[in-house]
């Protein structure tokens, strides 16, 4: 399958709020208004920052890439697509090879400083995509941390988050280099966008756990082999079956 989604029009026009209760959530609003496709909000700051299954997106005043895009027509793989954008975008701006998590995390690897032979995977942006069919287009939400000082993370997320560490003008050049990398992501075939995934994906061949309750009490385990053309999650289970992914939570086992 070819791109065949419009997307010469990202980032025009942009609102811009020093501080706002969600971007996506003001984006939803311009949307229901008539917002034209590609419309971009960003904001120094957001009161009910959200990520996925309603958590709140923690990211102090001015210290992050905050943004969210209107798009009337999205490719199926956007989920997949908009993370790879963003490590296009973190490579091309600051020289960091990031890698991305299942199902739309951006994230670093480390050795862990505890665990022999075991990898950390720190998250370093977010990817939030609210489908709104009654209005007739996808809200795509993405946080990156950009110049968060190790030290102002809160003690309770401290070795799961990451960040740029760069100065806040960062923000900025980071934002048109999103741009310009979701241009191309959001164009490119399926399949290159699969091909993209698998070079960077951070669980492949790693031991992971997954909940099997709404709740996340019960957890079961296998090995990541992958994601499969529909961009679900391929695990291999101990019995030699394989099981395939469609949603949730997925960590490294310990």
């Amino acid at each position: 399958m070819s791109g065949a989604f419009e997307t010469h029009r990202l980032g025009h026009p942009r609102v811009h709020r020093r501080c706002t209760e969600s971007t996506n959530e003001l984006a939803r609003e311009l949307a229901a208004r008539g917002a034209p496709h590609g419309t971009l909000v960003t904001a120094d700051a957001q009161r009910a920052g959200r990520g996925r299954h309603g958590r709140t997106w923690w990211a102090p005043a001015r210290s992050s890439l905050l943004m969210s895009l209107v798009l009337r027509e999205a490719p199926p793989l956007l989920p997949l697509a908009a993370p790879l954008a963003v490590c296009d975008a973190v490579s091309e701006t600051v020289g960091v090879e990031a890698l991305v998590k299942w199902p739309n995390d951006v994230v670093l690897a480390e050795p862990s400083p505890s665990l022999s032979g075991v990898l950390q995977l720190r998250k370093l942006a977010g990817i939030l995509v609210e489908g709104r069919p009654q209005e007739g287009c996808v809200i795509l939400g993405i946080g990156v941390n950009v110049s968060i000082s190790i030290d102002a993370i809160p003690p309770e997320l401290q070795g799961t988050l990451a960040t740029l560490a760069q100065p806040r003008s960062a923000i900025e050049r980071l934002l048109a280099s999103a741009l310009r990398a979701l241009e191309r992501r959001l164009a490119e075939s399926d399949e290159l966008t699969l091909e993209g995934w698998r070079e960077r994906d951070a669980l492949r061949g790693h031991e992971v756990t997954w909940s099997t309750t709404a709740a996340g009490a019960e957890r079961a385990g296998g090995r990541a082999e992958g994601i499969d053309g529909e961009g679900r999650l391929i695990v291999a289970l101990d019995d030699g079956s394989r099981l395939a992914l469609e949603a949730g939570e997925v960590h490294l086992a310990r």
